[in-house]
This record gives C-alpha cells, structure tokens and sequence, in this order.
C-alpha cells in the first residue's frame, strides 16, 4: 500500500473511463454515496483507486513493519468487480459485513459483481465506520 499515493487525477474521467459500460453508472454512485456519507470530495490514489480521507497506517508486523498514509475508504470499478477498500478493516465493520450483501474478500478489500446485489444501506453504515477511524492510529 505504500506505494499507492493520491494523484491530481480527475476522479469523473477516471469513472467515465471505466469498462465495461455499467461499471461507469456503478462508479458515479458508488462516488455520489461516499461523497455524501464522508462529506469530502474522492482523490485518485494512484492510477485505479478512488479515495476518500486519508488515515496513517502501522502494520502490526515486528519483522517487516510498514506504514504509510491509505484512503479511510474507496473503491475501483474494475471489470470483473468492485474492489471496496477500508470496510472490514475496524472490528465493526467486519461484524456488519456479513449483512452486506453478495459479496467476496480479498486480502484488503472487499469484491462486489453489481451493486445492486448489496444493501445500500449496509454500505452506507460500513462506509460511516471506516470513515470515523482515527487520522493516525498513534494517537
């Protein structure tokens, strides 16, 4: 995650430019319900990755630790799914995920086909909780 740092990059090109074609409608909303729900404008991080906020991250690993700064929450209408960032990060947004809708899990993130098949209002809830996480975890 380290390398992924906010660009200048037009957020609405960006989404405009998504493929396949439903992927664009899902990107506007998805961008008009953070938006709303975070109450800031989404910033590209690096070149496929819609953010919102920022939060400084410490890896809990001894051996290899890494911390950088990380949108609180996100997302990337890639082709064959919507990559979801920043929701099941906070133990109350894993607990809440499960009510979510279909969906599956990456690493990081979480994979949703269409967004029809998720409860918006779930989303909205995750989105809140990922949102309110402290700027830097050190304080």
């Amino acid at each position: 995650m380290a390398k992924t740092r906010p660009t200048d990059a037009s957020v609405p090109e960006f989404l405009d430019a998504a493929t396949p074609a439903r992927r664009v409608d899902e990107g506007h909303r998805l961008d008009a319900i953070m938006r709303e729900v975070t109450g800031v404008d989404a910033v590209m991080w690096g070149p496929s990755i819609v953010g919102y906020g920022t939060y400084h991250y410490v890896s809990p690993s001894t051996t290899s630790r890494t911390e950088g700064d990380w949108p609180k929450v996100g997302f990337s209408p890639r082709k064959s799914a919507i990559s979801l960032y920043g929701l099941k990060d906070l133990p109350e947004g894993a607990a809440l995920l499960p009510r979510l809708g279909e969906y599956t899990e990456g690493a990081g993130c979480v994979y949703v086909k269409r967004l029809e098949q998720i409860d918006e209002q779930v989303l909205r809830q995750l989105i809140r909780i990922a949102f309110a996480r402290p700027d830097d975890p050190r304080h």
